[in-house]
């Protein structure tokens, strides 16, 4: 999966760690909608997101907290947001933080970037 290209630091991060229910329940749908919604809003620079079969791991990447208010305030994304908590979600953490410092190694290249 190819890395969210953000900008130097400062920005931040949303980190949504979530246990699944069973099945699908149009999940994988609402999902990929979320992603394109969240795509077009504006102070989005992008997504990172890992899953297995029960947890995942999502972090969004925003340019100010006023961005990320925005993004939690979206009426499509509140919709998402309850059928969450009411069909997809066992349980879930979600954590806001303001990236200081990023650092990517490329072992293909050699290259770090501090």
């Amino acid at each position: 999966m190819p890395y969210a290209k953000t900008p130097s630091p400062p920005y931040y991060a949303c980190i949504f760690v979530s246990e699944r229910t069973e099945g699908d329940n149009g999940y994988g749908a609402m999902a990929d909608k979320m992603v394109e919604l969240a795509s077009r809003q504006p102070g989005y620079l992008g997504i990172e997101s890992a899953r297995d079969t029960s947890l995942g791991i999502t972090v969004s990447y925003w340019e100010s907290p006023e961005a990320i208010a925005a993004w939690k305030a979206n009426a499509a994304h509140q919709v998402a947001q309850k059928r969450g908590k009411q069909e997809w979600y066992q349980s879930f953490a979600l954590r806001v933080c303001k990236v200081e410092r990023d650092h990517f190694f490329d072992h293909s290249t050699h290259e770090e970037e501090l």
